[in-house]
């Protein structure tokens, strides 16, 4: 095969909790992530010339080394220094779905899309641990989006541990065009705020991570309990980004009016969700919200849960 195409989607944080700071300078967190049915296309294809090249058809997304997925290529081919000679170089083409600076982790799909992409075109043989280790490398969010479905992540989001999918339930999410918020300012500005309440990492964390695989939103994500995975939806970062930023608190406030069975803040936002527990009643919150906003102001999106990240399409 001269090419690969793959579905590469959105996760959302359907819990995320700070734990405290790490030495590394990132903070230590306890996290359950799912992946959503809003996917780019990543095509990977084999060129003559031993380079990287990339193209993306979303004039905000870079060309280049700034991009993830260009440096997923690089990562592959620094570790394998032989196999753009063995086996050429690669263009990538990206086709952007996942809205930009949302909070999806869409660069972060792409490079995995790209790192388990060029794996089968360049014959790597990697294992699926052995390119979530690589992942780990780019970017914290990349692990979760080469495992995907429905996970808890720990250490900085890296550390990865597969739960049981969950089948059936939908999301309607919503992201204004004019709205952003900085990963980096969310966190600084919680460490400003909540230092005092911060653990010891190197104590901390596992008995954490053991007090989310006993507590009640386990016990809901097992028994695939919609109502009471929506009772338990948190997220730390809302603690600061909200006050911050009264239009995203608004929305969340209108968004959680309309009748699902639960509404959070993905990640550092600003993209907020809305649990649903099937497509209809998605469709028909994003009608309620289209009486309050209009798609200028509001980008809304329906999508499943998904058991997977990445999906391989036909080329």
């Amino acid at each position: 095969m001269d090419s690969y195409s793959l579905s590469a989607a959105a996760k959302i944080n359907l819990y995320l909790e700070i734990v405290g700071d790490r030495p590394d300078g990132y903070h230590e967190l306890v996290m359950v992530m799912q992946s959503v049915g809003l996917a780019d296309r990543v095509t990977v294809r084999r060129l003559g010339a031993h380079e990287i090249r990339l193209r993306c058809d979303h004039p905000e997304v870079p060309s280049d080394a700034s991009n993830l997925a260009y440096r997923a290529a690089a990562l592959l081919h620094q570790r394998f220094p032989k196999v753009m000679t063995q086996q050429g170089g690669v263009e990538i083409t990206i086709q952007k779905n996942i809205p930009v600076g949302a909070g999806l982790a869409g660069g972060s799909a792409n490079a995995a899309a790209v790192l388990v992409g060029l794996d089968m075109l360049w014959q790597l043989g990697l294992t699926q641990i052995e390119l979530q280790t690589l992942a780990a490398e780019l970017g914290s969010d990349i692990p979760f989006c080469i495992a995907g479905g429905t996970a808890i992540a720990t250490g900085r989001g890296e550390q990865i541990d597969t739960l049981h999918g969950l089948d059936g339930l939908y999301v309607v999410l919503a992201k204004s065009p004019t709205l952003s918020v900085s990963t980096p300012w969310a966190y600084k500005s919680y460490r400003q705020a909540f230092a005092d309440n911060y653990l010891d990492v190197a104590t901390a964390s596992q008995t954490r991570k053991a007090q989310l695989h006993a507590s009640p939103m386990m016990a809901a994500i097992a028994h695939q309990d919609g109502p009471a995975i929506g009772q338990h939806l948190y997220n730390d970062l809302e603690k600061v980004v909200l006050p911050a930023h009264p239009d995203v608190k608004a929305m969340k406030t209108t968004l959680a009016s309309c009748g699902g069975l639960g509404t959070l803040m993905s990640g550092s936002g600003p993209t907020l969700f809305t649990l649903t527990a099937s497509q209809a009643a998605a469709e028909g919150i994003v009608q309620q919200m289209r009486s309050h906003y209009s798609e200028a102001e509001l980008g809304l999106w329906v999508a499943p849960l998904l058991p997977s990240s990445l999906q391989l399409l036909e080329s």
